[in-house]
């Protein structure tokens, strides 16, 4: 039996605070509970009345008779802290602190919620909250509404998990008005001790669960925990499909840091990479929470990207194509047959290509005839039926053939309704029998692709991980001269170093101190050579005019050496510079970036994207965080926009791949072995064709001020 049975199927509760006052929070969910038909047993506990709602109260929980599985506990936190000790005293199972003034406000009332945490763990006794809305099982078993929500919502197979009380009221809602069940409903506020993996672990194991949805203010665990849990929950045989909005989601406050991934690394973006690597999909808005999760909850899956679109009106079936396309989907090709068939029922005038238009004046019995025939046709995946009201059109008639048809088939089927008065009994009966239905195509052609990607992401590629091997001692030696001067910036030199013992290519390079020593070096390493400012108070060479590529002669090295030398001065005149540095020419690639930035919160983040001048121009980049291997890798590599450059376009041979996949995997191995490194950009690094690996061009590497 799980732990978290006592907060969500009571059989019996006490409600520490109950109210006899109408409008109190203490009122009001002992009212709720009681008028929620919960099917166990009440207690209120309030030392000043004789009753609540004509039930029997107790001065204290010691009184009550009975064992007591959950305390919902509505008190300031100094008389909390004691009602929580009581609750211990009784054998109490679990607690639900609704009332505020904890660590929100800080001070006195975040120390008394650490001391309660302390207390329930030591205890073994689960706690909600504190500063939450509470707990709600629409069950018919259970029937509880444990919470100042007036609403019990419809029993449903959705589960919800949100940080913050006040959306869940309006959640409650706006569910109630779109017909909307839920499985279980809670709201963890403060999070002491149950967070959003404790429930997920819960709803994976809850039969009537198959669907969650979070509202996310802050992840409060160790990303490569969550991470790898939810990763299995996600997966699999039995799914659990999740879906969540992250509050805060710009980064006003990204941080001003020396690299490119530095600068880019903004929680927002490690939270993408959270959700990503967990099978959790992420959601913009509260509606398209709801309309992910409504697809969902059908329980019916494409099986592959292309779909059919009906429709009575030409303009809704462009805009559903246009959506379906961004979304991931491909309009399907109807078999000769099909088009066949389709002439049989629609008029001359009628569309039987794909999107099929039924005209206007299309009544039940030819969406009826219309969906049969392409659900039958074995290149159609799914289907979206767009019904626009006319004069003529029966909106409850047609949802009752979609309704039939649905039954037997396995083939996802989503609606749009478009309006809402004269199309309501049909949206109605096509929300009781759980057929997802929209007010707008493109919610409908969205929520289509979040269930391929949903598809996509279970059936996902796993290949066998990469055997690397690296040379850390040599690494640890590298960057321990730099601990003991108390040095955090690299040279370049040094900088290749530690990418060699981590399997990276770099090019013949040396410094030169003076003109005499630059020529000497760039006709030993050979023409064409690239020039570049040496100096740690210098870290964008490029922006201080300190680079000069497609140098091919002495002559040119010697100028080249004047003209960096002054531009470095006129750029920093306080720079400490140790001389220029000469490097053989990248032989022709594509462009890339790869980084790592050490997060405070979910430490290294590894961050590849298109390199250059378009890491600023585009930001076309990602993150991924731990745990790392070659299959996290090969999915990060395709989640840029720009990875159709490295497959090759118009006839250009492909670029090695799988080398950026291995360098990828290697670069999280040197986080994880070297945590003292606090940023990493290797921008550019130049990827050659297939098979012919990848060279360094310039590198940055920051330290720790301590090893942390």
């Amino acid at each position: 039996m799980d732990r978290l049975d006592a907060i969500f199927a009571p059989e019996t509760i006490a409600v520490i605070g109950a109210s006899t006052q109408k409008g109190k929070v203490g009122h009001d969910i002992f009212a709720n509970i009681l008028s929620g038909g919960f099917k166990g047993t009440l207690y209120p506990v309030n030392p000043k009345a004789k009753s609540v709602l004509s039930v029997k109260c107790y001065t204290q929980i010691a009184n009550i008779p009975d064992p007591i599985d959950l305390a919902m506990i509505i008190l300031p936190p100094k008389p909390a802290l004691n009602a929580v000790k009581d609750c211990i005293e009784k054998g109490v199972k679990g607690i639900v602190i609704v009332s505020a003034g904890f660590k929100e406000v800080g001070g006195i009332g975040a120390q008394i919620e650490k001391e309660i945490k302390t207390l329930c763990e030591n205890a073994k006794v689960r706690l909600v909250g504190p500063n939450c809305l509470g707990v709600i099982n629409p069950s018919p078993k259970v029937s509880l509404n444990a919470s100042f929500s007036a609403r019990m919502p419809t029993a449903g197979n959705v589960s919800f998990i949100s940080q913050s009380g006040a959306l869940c009221t309006a959640v409650l809602d706006y569910a109630a008005d779109k017909g909307f069940g839920f499985s279980k409903f809670i709201s963890i506020g403060n999070k002491a001790d149950v967070d959003e993996l404790d429930l997920l672990r819960y709803y994976y194991n809850d039969p009537d669960t198959d669907v969650v949805m979070i509202y996310m203010e802050e992840l409060s665990r160790s990303a490569e925990e969550f991470i790898s849990e939810v990763r299995q929950m996600t997966s699999g045989t039995n799914p659990t499909h999740v879906i969540a909005i992250k509050s805060g989601s710009s980064d006003a406050g990204a941080k001003a840091a020396a690299s490119h991934t530095g600068a880019l690394a903004g929680s927002d973006a490690l939270y993408d990479a959270i959700f990503t690597m967990s099978g959790i999909l992420r959601c913009a808005t509260v509606n398209q929470l709801f309309d992910y999760a409504q697809a969902f909850a059908a329980n019916k899956y494409p099986t592959g990207e292309k779909i059919a679109i009906i429709t009575n009106a030409g303009g809704p079936g462009i805009i559903a194509t246009d959506m379906s396309e961004q979304s991931g989907l491909k309009l399907a090709e109807f078999s000769q047959e099909t088009i066949k068939e389709l002439k049989k029922y629609l008029p001359a005038t009628a569309n039987f290509q794909n999107p099929v238009d039924v005209i206007g004046d299309a009544a039940k019995d030819r969406y009826e005839n219309t969906l049969a025939t392409v659900l039958s046709d074995r290149g159609v995946d799914a289907v979206l039926i767009i019904l626009t009201p006319q004069s003529m059109t029966d909106a409850i008639g047609t949802a009752e053939a979609i309704v039939n048809i649905a039954r037997h088939s396995i083939k996802p089927i989503v609606c749009s309704f478009m309006g809402v008065v004269d199309v309501s009994d049909g949206v109605k009966l096509l929300q009781k029998h759980k057929i997802p239905v929209y007010q707008f195509p493109e919610s409908a052609a969205r929520s289509l692709g979040a269930l391929r990607q949903g598809m996509q992401w279970l059936f996902r590629k796993i290949l066998p991980q990469y055997k690397l091997t690296y040379d850390t001692a040599k690494a640890n030696l590298i960057i321990e001269t730099y601990l003991k001067e108390g040095t955090t910036v690299f040279s370049e030199q040094d900088g290749n170093e530690l990418l060699k013992c981590y399997g990276f290519k770099t090019l013949p390079m040396a410094l030169s101190k003076d003109i005499t020593q630059a020529c000497k070096i760039a006709g030993e390493i050979g023409f064409p050579v690239v020039m570049k400012i040496a100096s740690k108070d210098i870290l964008h060479k490029t922006d201080a005019g300190g680079v000069m590529v497609g140098i091919e002669d002495s002559d040119s090295v010697k100028k080249a050496f004047e003209t960096i030398m002054e531009k470095a001065k006129a750029y920093n005149p306080d720079a400490r510079i140790d001389g220029v540095l000469i490097q053989k020419m990248v032989p022709k690639g594509k462009e890339v970036i790869l980084g790592l930035s050490k997060d405070p919160v979910f430490g290294h983040a590894v961050m590849f994207g298109l390199g250059g001048i378009f890491v600023e121009v585009y930001k076309d980049v990602v993150f991924r965080l731990s745990p790392m291997g070659r299959n996290v890798a090969r999915r990060m590599v395709r989640a840029i926009k720009g990875y159709p450059i490295l497959k090759g376009l118009r006839g250009e041979k492909p670029s090695d791949i799988e080398t950026i996949e291995k360098h990828i995997v290697s670069l999280k191995a040197m986080a994880d072995n070297h945590p003292m490194i606090k940023e990493l950009d290797i921008n550019p690094l130049f990827v050659h064709e297939e098979g012919e690996g990848t060279t360094v061009a310039d590198i940055l590497i920051r330290l720790d001020d301590q090893e942390g």
